[in-house]
C-alpha cells in the first residue's frame, strides 16, 4: 500500500512537471509570435510610407519633368523669322463646329496680322485623316503646329512624327494622351465646366430623377466634362439611365436622343458634353413633345444663349468657355515659343454657367 502511494506521488509530480514544461513552451512561443507579428508590423508600416513617400516622389518627379520638356521644347524651337514669316499649322478634331470655328479665325487674324501664315486640315473627327493632315503639313516644313486631336490616344503616331521633326506643338482646348511630346497646353477649365452644370441640376431638381447622358469617350475634353457634372450631382438621388457617345454632333446627338426619349420618357435632364449635343438633344426633346426636361451643354456658343435667352427653350444653361481666349492664349504662348522663351506646361483658361440669369451680360451674337 506504502508503494502504491508513492507511485501515486511520483505520477502526480511527473505530470505536473510535464504541465508545467507545456505551459512554458506556450508562453515562450506566444512571446515570440508576438515579436514577430510586432516586427511584421514595423516592416508593413515602413513599406508603406516607403511606398506613399515613392508615390509623392514619381508625381513630382513626373510634374518636373514636364516643365523641363516644356521649357527645353521652348527654347530648342527659337529660330531667326524667316524673310516671308513663320508657317504655322493647324488641325482641330471638327472644323465645322462653331466653337472651332472661332478659334481657327481669331489663331488666323493674329498670325497674319504678324506676318505670318497658318496651314489648316480639318479631320471632321476622323483621327486616321488627322494624322495624315499632319504629316502633309510636315512636308509643307511648317515651324510649329496648334493641334486639337480627334482622339487623344490616336493622334499619338503624328505626335511622334512632328517630335521627330522638331516642330514644337501649341495643343490647345482637348489635351493628347502623352503629354510629354507638348511644348505648351491651353484650354477651358472642363472638369468645371461640366460641374457647374450638375450643380444648377441638383438646386433645379432636388429630389433628384432619372437623367439621360451624352458623352464622348475619345474626347478627354468631353470625358473631364461629364466626370465634373457626375461629380456634383452624386449623391443627390439621380439615376443614370442611359449614357452613348455623340461624338460631339449635333446629327448624332439627335438621333441618339429620339431612340432614348421613346425609352426614357421621364428623364428629368439631359447631359451635353458639347452644344451642339445638346442642340441635338433639344430638337429630339422637341419633337418627343417634351415640356420639362431640362437640357444642359458645354461650350456657351450663340445658338445656345438664344435659346436661353428666348425663355422658352428646354435649353436650361451651358457650361461656358470662350474660344477667343483660348486662341489668343495659343497664340501668345506660339510667339514665346518660337523666340525661345520660357513658357509653362500649361495655361488654364476659366469656365463659368451661363443661364436665364446672366445670359443678357453675355449677348447672343457672339462668344464670350
Amino acid at each position: 500500500m506504502k508503494r502504491k502511494l508513492i507511485s501515486i506521488i511520483l505520477s502526480a509530480t511527473m505530470a505536473m512537471s510535464v504541465l508545467a514544461g507545456c505551459g512554458g513552451s506556450s508562453a515562450t512561443a506566444t512571446t515570440a509570435a508576438a515579436t514577430t507579428a510586432a516586427k511584421a508590423a514595423e516592416t508593413t508600416a515602413a513599406a508603406t510610407t516607403a511606398a506613399k513617400a515613392a508615390e509623392t516622389t514619381a508625381a513630382a518627379t513626373k510634374a518636373a519633368a514636364a516643365a523641363t520638356t516644356a521649357a527645353a521644347a521652348a527654347a530648342a524651337a527659337k529660330k531667326d523669322r524667316p524673310a516671308d514669316g513663320y508657317k504655322f499649322g493647324y488641325t482641330c478634331m471638327d472644323g465645322t463646329n462653331p466653337f472651332f470655328v472661332t478659334i481657327e479665325g481669331e489663331i488666323k487674324k493674329k498670325v497674319e496680322a504678324n506676318g505670318d501664315h497658318l496651314v489648316s486640315f480639318d479631320p471632321a473627327n476622323d483621327v486616321t485623316k488627322q494624322i495624315s493632315g499632319i504629316e502633309d503639313m510636315i512636308t509643307q516644313k511648317i515651324d510649329a503646329i496648334f493641334l486639337n486631336p480627334a482622339e487623344a490616344e490616336g493622334i499619338l503616331p503624328a505626335l511622334d512624327e512632328l517630335k521627330k521633326a522638331g516642330i514644337p506643338i501649341i495643343n490647345f482646348d482637348t489635351e493628347v494622351a502623352d503629354m510629354s511630346y507638348v511644348t505648351s497646353y491651353t484650354g477651358s477649365d472642363n472638369k468645371n465646366a461640366g460641374k457647374v452644370c450638375g450643380e444648377d441640376l441638383v438646386k433645379r431638381c432636388p429630389n433628384g430623377g432619372n437623367i439621360i447622358v451624352l458623352d464622348s469617350p475619345t474626347m478627354n475634353s468631353v470625358v473631364d466634362r461629364t466626370n465634373g457634372f457626375l461629380d456634383a450631382i452624386k449623391g443627390h438621388n439621380f439615376t443614370i439611365v442611359a449614357q452613348q457617345d455623340a461624338k460631339g454632333n449635333l446629327q448624332k446627338s439627335m438621333t441618339i436622343s429620339e431612340d432614348l426619349l421613346q425609352a426614357h420618357g421621364d428623364v428629368v435632364a439631359i447631359f451635353g458634353g458639347n452644344d451642339p449635343t445638346a442642340l441635338g438633344a433639344l430638337a429630339a426633346a422637341n419633337a418627343a413633345g417634351l415640356t420639362k426636361v431640362l437640357i444642359y451643354g458645354v461650350d456657351g456658343s450663340p445658338d445656345i444663349k438664344k435659346e436661353i435667352a428666348s425663355g422658352k427653350s428646354l435649353i436650361a444653361g451651358t457650361g461656358a468657355q470662350s474660344p477667343v481666349k483660348i486662341a489668343d492664349s495659343a497664340v501668345d504662348i506660339m510667339y514665346k515659343v518660337m523666340k525661345g522663351e520660357k513658357v509653362e506646361a500649361r495655361y488654364p483658361v476659366e469656365t463659368f454657367l451661363i443661364d436665364s440669369s446672366n445670359v443678357a451680360k453675355y449677348g447672343t451674337d457672339g462668344w464670350q
